[in-house]
Order: structure tokens, then C-alpha cells, then sequence
């Protein structure tokens, strides 16, 4: 029988979850999809699934095997604890929770109930730990063929931030995945964070500077940064590239169609991030499920990983309201 699957949040990340678990994801079937717009739920599943605008219904169905949760940020501390009390296996989309209070509740949570029942429930959504650049860079630091890692560089940029985005939530929702992804890299936690902003571009509003640039500070010494720009105008863009002692590496760039006619070259460049980490949505979605089918804890990001990148968020951002000052990382 295939694991029964609940996606809360029907928008662009539930629905391509949704496509996933449906087209590409072996031993999976979508039987519930739950949003607020019953119609943009209706849109994205499958015939054979039930829609809900309550998303306590699909937790606590007994048509649902496991849940992932792709609803808004705000939403996901309490999604998941509701998961965790009808004992329902559940991936959550990055951050684990907007706010770094949320974030101990739920590791918290997790632990007592692991300690009762010995169940460990909650996956994180961080899917670059299966893009094959990201673990083809990692593996490479690992063997130090180059020597000691000396600086980690990266880039983030998207064509325009969505609405009501802050220079705080640009932490929090964007800058989060470097958050998660440097210290796995360098298998290294980050002690130390930096944010500054110097001009901005004429598409950021409201409180949002950007671009933003923001460094970071390894505990083997190793120095990070990371350059984001949520307003870049012309698509999606993300680079990481380690300098050791005798060379470098870096992300491989993604196959793209190279157009060559009356004198120029040309290749396109994805809208947003779903084209450049297709395969590392399908592989974490896999070992999701293929770790549920056996009875196995999923080789994911845990809830302690999404707990120690909300912290690494709450420095970043205590650092951007102190004028950038170098700031050190409470975990």
C-alpha cells in the first residue's frame, strides 16, 4: 500500500509537492490537500483526493498516513504540533517557525515525545542537502583534496520579493536556506553573523533593505558570505563556492539551452527556484517516503536543525538592528 499523503497549503510549494508526490515519488498517493482558497486546493490535487479549508481535518484523518506542511510561516509550529499529537509523521517546509520562541516550543515537544514513545516525527524541508551540487561541493570539502576550507562565498538572488517582505522576513524565509546549508558544508557551526545593507534598489519597499550582504562566522575559523537580493529583477540565481588553500569548488551552473543566432548568445534563466532544485525536491521527497515504507527515521534535516537555523536567524537579525555589529550565535 502506498503512504497516504496530506499536503497543507495548496500555493506554489504545495502544489509543485503536490505534482511530486503524484508524478515522480514511488510508493506516495496525495488523498488530502487541505488550504484557505478551497478552489486553489481543488486546483492542485489530485481527482481522487479530498479538499479541506481546515487543515486539523486532514491531520486527523484516517485517509492520511503522513503530512507535509507548505502553508505560510506563521502556520507551521502549530501545524506540526498538531501532527505530533495524532503521533502523524510530517514534513515541514522551511523555517520550523517565523520566530525562535515557536522553534524551542516545538523541539521541545518533539523531545518529550520522543522520550515517551520513542517516535521522531518531524522532517525539515531544508531539500539542498539533496541537490547533487550541494552534496558533490560537501563531499569534495570533506576529503580537503584542497586543503583546509578557508571562505565559503554565496549568492542569492530572485526576481522580485513577495509581499509585505522585510529585511527581518528576508532572513527568516530566504536567507535561511544558506542559514542551514553553511554549517552543513563545513560540518562547522556558524558562532558569529553579520548582517549589513548599504544602497538599496528601487524595487525594495516598506521596510525591506536589499540587497542584503551578510557574513558569517565558523567555529573552525572558517569565514561565509552571502550576498542577498530578493529584487534582482532578471530570475533566479544561487551560487556557493569554497576557497581552500589550493583551489576552489563550486555548484556546477544548471543545463540551460545556449542559443547562438545574429551574433549573440543567449540562454534562459529560471523564473524562481523550482527548475534549479527539481531534483532536490523529488530526492528529499523520496527518502521521505521510502524511510516511511520501511519504518525508518528519514535521513533529513531535523527539527534540530530547523531549531539551530532559527537561531543562526535571530542573531543575523539582532545583528541588523544594531547596525551590523558582529553578533554571537546563542544556541
Amino acid at each position: 500500500m502506498p503512504i497516504r499523503v496530506g499536503v497543507i497549503g495548496a500555493g506554489v510549494m504545495g502544489a509543485d509537492h503536490i505534482r511530486n508526490l503524484s508524478t515522480s515519488v514511488s510508493g506516495a498517493e496525495v488523498t488530502f490537500v487541505a488550504d484557505l482558497d478551497a478552489g486553489r486546493a481543488a486546483a492542485a490535487a489530485p481527482r481522487s483526493a479530498r479538499i479541506t479549508t481546515d487543515p486539523s481535518e486532514l491531520i486527523n484523518s484516517s485517509a492520511v498516513d503522513a503530512v507535509v506542511v507548505a502553508s505560510h510561516d506563521s502556520t507551521h509550529a502549530g501545524l506540526v504540533l498538531e501532527c505530533f499529537e495524532a503521533m502523524t509523521p510530517v514534513l515541514c517546509e522551511k523555517p520550523l517557525a517565523p520566530t525562535l520562541l515557536e522553534s524551542h516550543d516545538v523541539v521541545e515537544a518533539e523531545a518529550d515525545l520522543l522520550a515517551a514513545t520513542g517516535a521522531r516525527l518531524l522532517s525539515m524541508g531544508f531539500m539542498r542537502r539533496f541537490d547533487p551540487g550541494y552534496v558533490a561541493l560537501r563531499e569534495a570539502n570533506r576529503a580537503r583534496t584542497q586543503g583546509e576550507p578557508l571562505q565559503v562565498h554565496c549568492t542569492s538572488r530572485t526576481a522580485a520579493a513577495g509581499p509585505g517582505a522585510s529585511s527581518e522576513s528576508a532572513i527568516t524565509n530566504s536567507a535561511i536556506h544558506e542559514l542551514d546549508i553553511i554549517p552543513w558544508l563545513l560540518d562547522s557551526p556558524v558562532t558569529e553573523v553579520s548582517w549589513q545593507a548599504g544602497r538599496s534598489s528601487r524595487h525594495s519597499t516598506g521596510d525591506l533593505r536589499d540587497p542584503a550582504f551578510m557574513l558569517l562566522r565558523a567555529a573552525d575559523g572558517t569565514l561565509a558570505t552571502l550576498e542577498l537580493f530578493l529584487n534582482a529583477q532578471y530570475g533566479y540565481t544561487t551560487r556557493c563556492e569554497v576557497v581552500s588553500e589550493f583551489g576552489t569548488t563550486a555548484l556546477p551552473e544548471p543545463a540551460a539551452l545556449d542559443v547562438r543566432q545574429e551574433g549573440r548568445r543567449s540562454s534562459d534563466i529560471p523564473a524562481d527556484w523550482r527548475p534549479r532544485f527539481a531534483d532536490a525536491y523529488r530526492l528529499q521527497l523520496q527518502a521521505w517516503i521510502s524511510a516511511l515504507e520501511k519504518g525508518e527515521p528519514a535521513p533529513l534535516a531535523t527539527g534540530e536543525d530547523g531549531l539551530r537555523a532559527s537561531q543562526l536567524a535571530q542573531a543575523m537579525i539582532r545583528s541588523l538592528h544594531s547596525d551590523g555589529a558582529y553578533t554571537k550565535v546563542a544556541y
